[in-house]
């Protein structure tokens, strides 16, 4: 108080305004809104330390995208493939020297049977040879074939390669040579190959990789009868020469084997004819199973 005094006292003599002191009331409440102030800023201070520090993380990066793979290439589905025929028929281009033989054939065929029909080129053949087939017994088919080729070839020709060519190494190579060339006509394509006769090699078989004949008829009974058996004999008779027709009817091949005598028990004679190819049966209606 002293001091107050003292500081109002020198203030006035000196003749300086002095405002006097703010009342006790004024000043507490100036003191209370400064605590109550400062308060507020601390607890705002700590409840902004207290909350835990939020650290703006950047966006992670997408992940690439992923393309989808592409699809494997589909399979082209082809179709399964139809089974083999059990047979296929050989198709055959004659010409002029083929159709005029096969011609001359077969009007000889249809003279000693005394058949005709109207059917040209080869189908004509199989016509005279299925009308043989129903017609006549089988000593009469063989007769009647022998009697055909003998009418197909002059007697004198016959009788001249007899006596000039007696049987021997030369006229069996001979005569399947000449078969090769001048026959395929009427038994299909076919070459010579080597044997052994007398313990040596020669050229006397002749091969038939599928008998035309055999093919197109489909009948053991007529390749025994109208082929096989005839030409043994006529070929034995006309040229002096034996020969022996070894045919195989699982895949229509036939040899020819000049020089050799047929067996007694031959084999093809016992074959039975196929069940449902045969046109003898479906045709004429002919039992040809032997």
């Amino acid at each position: 108080m002293e001091v107050a005094t003292c500081s109002m006292f020198l203030a006035h003599a000196h003749g300086v305004g002095v405002l006097p002191p703010p009342p006790a009331a004024a000043r507490s409440v100036t003191k209370q809104s400064y605590t109550y102030t400062r308060r507020k800023r601390l607890a705002t201070v700590r409840a902004v330390m207290a909350r835990p520090q939020e650290v703006a993380a950047a966006p992670a990066p997408a992940p690439p995208a992923r393309t989808a793979a592409p699809p494997p290439p589909a399979r082209e589905r082809t179709a399964p493939l139809p089974p083999a025929p059990a047979t296929t028929t050989t198709t055959y281009r004659d010409n002029w020297f083929d159709k005029l033989a096969i011609g001359y054939l077969s009007r000889n065929l249809q003279e000693a049977s005394g058949m005709k029909n109207g059917k040209d080129g080869y189908e004509g053949l199989i016509e005279a040879a299925l009308a043989i087939s129903a017609l006549f017994r089988v000593d009469q088919q063989w007769e009647t074939v022998a009697s055909a080729l003998e009418r197909a070839f002059p007697s004198y020709i016959l009788t001249m390669i007899k006596v000039m060519m007696p049987p021997s190494r030369f006229s069996r190579e001979y005569f399947a040579a000449f078969t090769t060339i001048f026959f395929p006509w009427l038994v299909g394509p076919c070459e010579a190959r080597e044997s052994e006769v007398d313990g040596r090699k020669e050229k006397n078989v002749v091969y038939i990789p599928k008998c035309r004949f055999l093919e197109s008829t489909n009948c053991v009974g007529m390749c025994t009868n109208l082929c096989k058996i005839p030409c043994q004999k006529f070929i034995q008779d006309s040229l002096g020469t034996a020969v022996y027709m070894s045919p195989n009817f699982e895949d229509m091949s036939c040899e020819m084997i000049f020089g050799q005598q047929p067996p007694e028990d031959d084999p093809a004679l016992k074959q039975p004819c196929f069940r449902t190819k045969c046109i003898a049966k479906q045709n004429r209606q002919v039992n040809c199973s032997i």
